[in-house]
């Protein structure tokens, strides 16, 4: 089965701008994310390929790749081959084209290949006060120090790095066989294009101590579960003078008390005495922003809903705040005194004598049953 065309999955023309690809990768996430699309199992197929096209679309390179060769440009199960007789080119064209999704950035100085630096990942958890109104956050990433050693050198005093025999300097070799050429990193000296015969004790060649350092963070207002943060440069670093990868950071909202969120919304369970479900009144409720009142009806039943525009959380792409909905949940009474006991019969013989309909769905489901006894 062919794969969609990466514009036609975001409805973006192909001299769409970086803007342009970015809002509208935005407006389609938000609406086929799986978290709002519970009821619907193409949400989640929709919302992976909508991501697919973005993470092409966004680089340059690799909407470059594409806008060439169309998939078979970036997806490695597509990769073609190709070898001598004047296919060398074709085929060093694909080895830039995959490199780069492997983490091979660009050519360096002579032809070698310089990798950029992989990815972190980092896992916050924040509450749902904090989800609402943002924060700026500190945390505490790896970082990468030159070694006072060797002076990022990675060769022990006194001695120097040597050019790899195996790629002479590329990086990377080539193996080809027939018509057919596929070309890989050397395994030698990993693609840095140099052997250091005696490395520097303290960082073990590497040129580099590990270290932390503190970055501080800015979580947007209205970001929900899930949502991830991206810190461009803030990665690893490259293993040979390529750029360093992005850091990713994980937003998790912590279970609340009493709210739960859905999109913009939030929902509470709001109990109540049965008096003040039979007689009406006023309740007060929470909201994130503080408190706020209720006016119950007499006659109020369990799973009465109240809404309360504007209580919810304005969302990352939303104009205006959700809604707050409140559930009532009405409480029977427990551990009664014989007084009380005696009270409530009271009250039941008196309602039954009363005559008139005081258990509205009770006398429902009472109907309900002769009709299906046929009584």
């Amino acid at each position: 089965m062919s794969k969609a065309d990466f514009y036609e999955v975001l409805g973006v023309p192909k001299n769409a701008s970086d803007e342009d690809i970015k809002k509208a990768y935005r407006k389609a996430a938000m609406k086929y994310h799986p978290d709002r699309n519970q009821d619907n199992p193409q949400a989640e197929v929709k919302f992976k390929e909508i991501k697919e096209a973005y993470e092409i679309l966004s680089d340059s390179n690799k909407r470059a790749a594409y806008d060439q060769y169309g998939h078979a440009g970036v997806d490695p199960n597509m990769r073609g081959g190709a070898g001598a007789d004047g296919f060398g080119g074709f085929a060093d064209a694909f080895g830039d084209i995959f490199g780069d999704i492997f983490g091979q950035s660009r050519r360096g100085g002579g032809g070698r290949q310089v990798y950029a630096g992989a990815d972190l990942n980092y896992g916050m958890e924040i509450t749902l006060e904090e989800a609402a109104a943002g924060k700026n956050a500190e945390i505490r990433i790896p970082s990468w120090d030159e070694c006072a050693t060797c002076h990022g050198s990675g060769a022990k005093a006194g001695t120097s790095a040597k050019t790899c025999d195996t790629c002479h300097g590329q990086g990377v070799v080539q193996m080809r066989q027939g018509f057919f050429s596929v070309q890989q990193t050397c395994p030698h000296c990993r693609g840095t294009g140099k052997i250091i015969p005696d490395p520097c004790t303290d960082c073990r060649g590497q040129g580099k101590i590990k270290s932390h350092k503190t970055l501080e963070v800015k979580i947007p207002a209205g970001i929900d579960d899930g949502m991830r943060i991206r810190s461009t440069g803030n990665g690893e670093p490259s293993p040979n003078g390529g750029p360093p990868g992005d850091l990713y950071i994980e937003v998790r909202v912590k279970k609340h008390d009493i709210f739960e969120r859905d999109g913009d919304d939030l929902h509470c369970e709001v109990p109540i005495s049965f008096t003040a479900a039979a007689l009406g009144g006023e309740i007060e409720v929470p909201t994130l922003g503080g408190k706020a009142v209720i006016d119950i009806p007499d006659g109020t039943q369990t799973g009465k809903q109240f809404r309360l525009r504007g209580k919810g959380i304005k969302g990352l792409r939303g104009s205006y705040p959700g809604d707050l909905y409140c559930h009532v949940a009405v409480e029977t009474p427990v551990k009664l005194t014989e007084h009380q006991r005696k009270l409530l019969k009271e009250l039941d013989e008196s309602l039954k004598k009363g005559g008139g309909k005081h258990t509205p769905s009770g006398d429902t489901w009472r109907d309900k049953l002769k009709a299906f006894f046929g009584a």
